[in-house]
């Protein structure tokens, strides 16, 4: 029956379902760690590069959010019973547990980072402790994530690049009773993945442009290492 197919979380194909899901997780993650490690040169150069480190920070704040986003959708519809996430399964044990921490150092990073912005030198504490040992401890925590789910990425990226999609979300090819093609379900989810990555990045950069004049506050890239 229709309806009870669609019951067993069917409507998502439309978007990719489960496997759209870790395509998107996938293409995020490639582009944070570009620009992660772009931002990993500016603490190597502060004193330089401070300003860019400000600008990359903030410009993160999208890719970030969409990641987290299609983290958490994940983790809602596995645990909601929906067929095609349940099917995918959950992440290893250790990953399981890791998740969570990742997410909420990462809150701390940013978090912290963006209060440093906005309250500038004078308020610098807590803040610049709260950003000092949260991204001591995600720097450890996204070593071990990175190394878990890389060998996986070139898959993924290779097969969205090439736009192949495993039809296991809908083994009956129908959407709402009429039938779906390979192509559509191939072109909408990719669409909807492309337009949601972009719209990260636009959002990063309306950020990243409207905040770095934070940085001139900072006059003395050392005041980031005192107190």
């Amino acid at each position: 029956m229709p309806g009870a197919y669609a019951r067993d979380g069917h409507p998502d194909q439309r978007h990719g379902g489960a496997e759209g899901n870790e395509r998107l997780t996938a293409i995020t993650g490639a582009v944070l760690l570009v620009l992660l490690a772009a931002e990993g040169i500016t603490i190597l150069r502060l004193g330089q590069l401070l300003t860019l480190h400000f600008f990359i920070g903030m410009l993160l704040i999208g890719p970030v959010a969409l990641k987290a986003g299609s983290v958490t959708y994940r983790f809602y519809r596995y645990y909601t019973g929906n067929g095609p996430y349940r099917r995918k399964g959950p992440p290893a044990p250790l990953l399981r547990l890791l998740g969570p921490c990742v997410m909420l150092l990462t809150a701390g990073v940013f978090g912290s980072g963006i209060m440093l912005a906005l309250v500038g030198p004078s308020g610098r504490q807590p803040w610049l402790f709260l950003h000092k040992a949260s991204f001591i401890l995600w720097f450890g925590a996204m070593f071990i994530h990175v190394l878990a789910y890389l060998p996986r990425l070139p898959r993924l990226l290779y097969a969205e690049a090439r736009g192949v999609d495993r039809p296991q979300d809908d083994r009956r090819g129908y959407y709402g009773g009429r039938p779906v093609t390979r192509a559509a379900q191939v072109l909408g989810g990719r669409g909807v993945r492309l337009s949601l990555l972009i719209a990260s990045l636009v959002a990063g950069l309306a950020i990243a442009l409207l905040t770095v004049h934070l940085a001139g506050a900072w006059e003395s890239p050392a005041r980031f290492f005192e107190g």
